[in-house]
């Protein structure tokens, strides 16, 4: 036997088993995206119809409920201090998948730079605005929710 054999043999089933790992983390987020992205689909069409399309209300819902979202997930879930012990594929699942497929920041800047392309920069202006708002007034919202049912189960 070759010196050093066994130690290349080795690090072949540890590169293995690292690629295995990657690719079902992937699957993971492939298949949160998807699930996010049905969300986001039927949320946005469902606003859509009972408030219109001359502003894009369904885009501005979808971000600030995916911001809290992901504020009070992430809070509840963080290590160490998290109140929920989740694994890091399953944070990623979640956040990076689900969350990434449900918001929507190109479909918000498309439709804002369609706004002011059609000459409504105040509804630019005002989606831009409201949406940076308010995504991050919810994502402070969600870690602030969290941290307060963490304390009533602590």
């Amino acid at each position: 036997m070759r010196r050093g054999a066994g130690k290349s043999y080795s690090n072949f089933f540890e590169k293995q088993q690292f690629l295995s790992g990657i690719m079902i983390l992937y699957f993971w987020i492939f298949l949160g995206a998807g699930l996010g992205g049905i969300a986001r689909f039927a949320l946005s069409g469902f606003v859509a119809q009972h408030f219109g399309e001359s502003f894009p209300w369904g885009t501005l819902v979808i971000n600030v409920t995916g911001s809290f979202i992901i504020g009070f997930f992430a809070t509840l879930t963080a290590p160490p201090d998290g109140k929920f012990l989740v694994s890091g594929t399953a944070r990623q699942f979640v956040m990076t998948g689900i969350l990434g497929g449900y918001t929507t920041y190109s479909s918000f800047s498309l439709q804002t730079l369609a706004l002011a392309r059609d000459g409504q920069w105040l509804h630019a202006a005002g989606n831009a605005g409201g949406t940076f708002v308010l995504c991050f007034v919810a994502v402070w919202l969600g870690h602030v929710c969290a941290l307060a049912l963490g304390n009533l189960r602590a």
